[in-house]
Formats: C-alpha cells, structure tokens, sequence
C-alpha cells in the first residue's frame, strides 16, 4: 500500500473523530472547574497518522510535538511572551519535568546510553559471542530458538527497558541463523517485556504501581496498602497473563497469522529477516568482532551478572530496606522508596565500566577496538534517543492539553458495574494507545477510575474495585503495545534491528487477538462472579485451539 492509498484510509478516519468529537463533545468540565477541548486529542492523532501514513517516526513525532505546542501557545493567547514560557515549559517537560526538578528522564537517557554502549562492548569483546555458542546448543531450529527467546524474555523480569536491552541483541544472531524475521523477534521482545515486569513482584514497575495504589487508598478512605491491593489484584491481570502464554503458545506451535505470517514466510523462505523497504535505526551489529579476540563467556557473564546485582541490591539500599531480604514485606517497602532508574543507569553505568575492564582482562582486546565499540554504541543510540525525546514531548503535550482526562471523562456517564471493568480495559487501551505512555495512562484513570468502580462497590472495596485495578493496568500495557508513538515499542524494535512501523503492524494483530480473548473469558466473566482461574484456563484454551486450527489448516 503506497502513501496516496494509506493517506486516503487514514485522513478520512482522523477527519471523523473530529467532526464527531466537536459535534458530540466540543469540551469536558471537570471536576476542578478546568475544561478539555476536544482538540487535546490533535498531537497524538496526528503522530498516528503521519506515522501510519509516512512510516517516518520521527518526522511524525515531531510535527505532533510541534502542534502540541502550537495549540497549548494557543491556549495562552499566542502572546509572544507566552510563546517564551511554553517553548521552556515544554523543554522542562521532556528533561527535568516542571514540578520542582525531577531527572527521572535524564536517568532513563543515561540508562540507554550506558546500557546499549556495554552491550556494544560485550559484543564485540566476544562475549556475547560465548553465550550465543552456549544457547545454540539449546537451540536446534526456529521453534526452539524463538521459545529460548520468550522463556529468556519472562526470566529477566527487572525491567521493561533491561528486558528489552539484552534479550533482543542477545538473540538476534540465533534468529538470524534459523531464519526467524526481526518482525516476530521484536514482538517476543515486547510482549515478555512491559508484561513481566508489571506481573513480577520484584521489578522497576511495582514500586510505580504500589505508589498510585497507595494514593487512591489514601483518596477513597481504604485500608489497605499498595502492596496489598497489587496483589489482590494479580488473578485479573488477564491481559498481561494471557499475553506471555500467548508468546509460548504460539512459539511452541510454529504456526502464526496475519502479518507475521508474511513475515515469517518472507524469512524462511528467501532468509531475508527484514523487508527490503525496512528502516532499522540504531541497530547493534551482534556479529561486530575484531581480530584476535578471544571468545570468553565470562566477558558477557561478569558485566551482567553485575548489572543484575547493582540493580537488585540498589533498589534495596536505595528504598532503604529493613528486615529480611527474602520478606515480600521488606521488598515492597523498599521499592516504594527507591528512585528505580536512578538504580538502573547507577547500574548500567558500573556494568558499562566491568565490560571494558573484562574486554581487556578476559578477551586481550586492545583499548582501541574498545573505544570503536564505545564509539559504535554511542552513534547507534543518537536517533533512538532523540524519537524517545520526541515520543516524551507528546506526552508533555498530551498532559498540557490534558487529553487523558478527555478520553476518560466523556465516558464517566457510564456506571454499570457489569461493564464497568470492561470499560475501563477499553478506556485504558485508547488512552495508552494515542499517548503512548502506560505509565501515563496508569496515573490517570488509576485516581479517575478506581473511586467510581468504589462507588459502584457501594463504597466497599469489592470485586468491581479490584478487577479495575487489574483493567487500569493492563489497558495501558495493551495500548502501549499497539501504539506506534510508545517508547517501549520503538526501543523493541531498535533492540531487534527491526523497522519500528513494521514492529507495530505486525504485533498488533496478535495483541489485539489476547485482548479480545481477556475481555470475553476475562473481565466480563469476573465481573459475574466467576474464578478469575477459570476464565484463564478457557483463554489458555481458546489459544491453543487457535493454533490447533492453524496447524491443521496449513500443516507446513
């Protein structure tokens, strides 16, 4: 499909829901007083559809950061002394945030940056090198190689940006060698990525997820903590659950649909992993070696093993942990408190440091070649780093115009505690899906929709409440998963050295396949009344009779 047919799909629609937006709900009121226009929805339409229709990510992220600003100038009176004040706003946004001064963004950069140059280094050192010859031992074909993948992916639950930084280059090369398509390494990269480390008990997320739960605890008068309500919650994460099975599932089976099938068709049968039109940015060369470089396990073993360690023990020290170590208590309070990608870039930053040493100590590699490596991996993070700024600046847009609490708010009216959670699943989606954030989307309809499934509750904390809790988040991991503007998403396929836009319309089919299955067997069922186990299994059903089918369809 060529730009004039995608344009003449895409522009129709994004017409549509605004005339319909202005005609239905020119504004929202809420309860603040404040008041959204329907306009707050333009910024993350427009990436949307440039990005669907150009599959320029970049140019398209940029042009809907810049209407964005546009708009919020508007906003202001288009003075030129509120142009000033946006333009600093919204660079303030994207860096060191404008309530006071937080380097949460800052830390996520410098975690990239470190994270991919010690990768680079440990593959180049030969490193990388040893663990592949160890796992091809395991791997005997494309089935095998893509299950070592997923089970790799759900192993390392840290984190949804560590996941993604050492399963996807790590992998590559077995791919490449039994012919799977950077499309489907991609999705196994993203689908056991934000999915675990939002179900782990121990991850960069929990401590995200307990602090919003803690807070609307706080606003509806409950007792229970943070830590509580994620776990009571844990059973109705549908969504996420289903999601991780799906990847093994559909490993196991060998047989795939849609999109991926053309892509994997295309890798077996001509080898090539990518399409030919494909726009791989900041790709790390796993294959990148110098002469006279030993391969040494122990160059890729020590600075990994350090990360994983800095990490784990820093988000300890950091959240000032007491008690015993192996106590959920104790990990709860301590991830509560601690600064989790301050951790994370203190690790990558240390881990960065022992892969150099270890290149040159373990590998006899020369200071040189070293600095090539640094050098290779700092060039590879330039683009990826700049179209994260980009996708942060449509979140700094989408906060200004306030464009969450927009979607959110015009279906508020709706109040059925049967349909309710289903809703919230739905709202949290569309949310997460044109802001790209679900980290975003969760402190949004987290305050906004857990006190009115309370109050549906009868202002008890019951089944509605709790299932919402599952809904909120995984809603915004579904459509974080869809959107093309989601930095998970783009790092995911630059990880994989596969073309971002490729990555999305190739994943979405099979998320939206797991998110339809969590609605019928999940969210509808549980709001019943019935086991959230048994609405699991039937998915876990439902899934493996689809493969069943494919295989009996197109037995090849």
């Amino acid at each position: 499909m060529n730009y004039k047919q995608k344009a003449l799909i895409c522009v129709p629609i994004s017409l549509v829901i605004c005339i319909v937006l202005m005609w239905q709900f020119p504004n929202v009121a809420l309860e603040d007083g404040d008041v959204v226009w329907w306009y707050s929805v333009l910024p993350p339409l427009i990436a949307i559809t440039l990005a669907v229709i150009t599959t320029r990510l970049f140019l398209s992220l940029g042009v809907a950061v810049g209407v964005g600003a546009l708009l919020a100038w508007g906003q202001q009176g288009f003075s030129f002394n509120s142009f000033f004040s946006e333009v600093i706003w919204f660079a303030r946004a994207v860096t060191i945030t404008n309530d006071g001064i937080d380097l949460f963004n800052l830390w996520v950069i410098l975690f990239v940056l470190f994270m991919m140059s010690m990768i680079t280094v440990v593959i180049a050192s030969g490193g990388i090198g040893g663990v592949i010859s160890l796992l091809s031992h395991l791997a005997k074909g494309a089935r095998s190689t893509q299950l070592i993948t997923a089970i790799m992916g759900t192993l390392i639950f840290i984190g949804d940006y560590s996941n993604a930084m050492l399963v996807g280059p790590t992998m590559r090369p077995i791919t490449d060698k039994f012919k799977v398509s950077r499309e489907k390494l991609a999705y196994i990269v993203d689908s056991t990525s934000a999915p675990i480390a939002g179900l782990a008990f121990v991850s960069t997320w929990i401590g995200y997820e307990v602090g919003l739960f803690n807070g609307v605890a706080e606003d509806i008068g409950l007792d229970s903590d943070g830590y509580s309500m994620f776990f009571d919650a844990l059973p109705f994460r549908f969504y996420c659950i289903l999601t991780i099975l799906f990847v093994i599932i559909n490993t196991i089976s060998g047989r795939d649909y849609g999109m991926m099938r053309r892509a994997q068709t295309r890798a077996r049968e001509t080898g090539n992993v990518s399409e030919p039109d494909a726009k791989v940015m900041g790709g790390i060369k796993t294959d990148r070696s110098f002469d006279k470089v030993s391969m040494q396990i122990l160059s890729a073993f020590v600075p990994l093993t350090l990360l994983f360690g800095l990490i784990l023990g820093g988000l300890w020290i950091d959240g000032k942990g007491t008690g015993l170590i192996f106590s959920l208590t104790s990990w709860r309070d301590a991830l509560s408190n601690a600064n989790n990608v301050k951790v994370l870039a203190t690790a990558a930053i240390v881990s960065f440091i022992a892969a150099i040493f270890c290149a040159r100590l373990f590998s006899y590699m020369a200071f040189s070649d070293i600095w090539e490596a640094v050098k290779e991996g700092l060039s590879g993070t330039l683009l990826p780093v700049a179209i994260i700024l980009c996708a942060w600046g449509i979140k700094a847009s989408c906060d200004k115009l306030m464009t969450g609490q927009f979607i959110a708010s015009i279906i508020s009216d709706v109040v059925s505690p049967l349909w309710f959670p289903a809703l919230v699943f739905i709202v949290a989606s569309i949310t997460s899906f044109a802001t790209g954030t679900s980290w975003g989307t969760m402190a949004i309809l987290i305050p906004t929709a857990i006190p009115v499934a309370y109050a549906l509750d009868n202002s008890l904390y019951g089944l509605t409440t709790i299932i919402c809790l599952g809904a909120v988040l995984d809603g915004a991991i579904f459509g974080d998963h869809c959107s093309p503007i989601s930095d998970t998403t783009i790092l995911s396929a630059i990880v994989s050295s596969c073309d971002p836009m490729h990555h999305v319309r190739t994943q979405m089919p099979y998320a939206l396949t797991v998110a339809v299955i969590a609605l019928i067997c999940g969210y509808l069922p549980a709001a019943l009344g019935f086991s959230s186990y048994i609405g699991i299994l039937i998915g876990v059903g439902i899934i493996i009779l689809l493969f069943f089918i494919l295989s009996r369809l197109r037995p090849d």
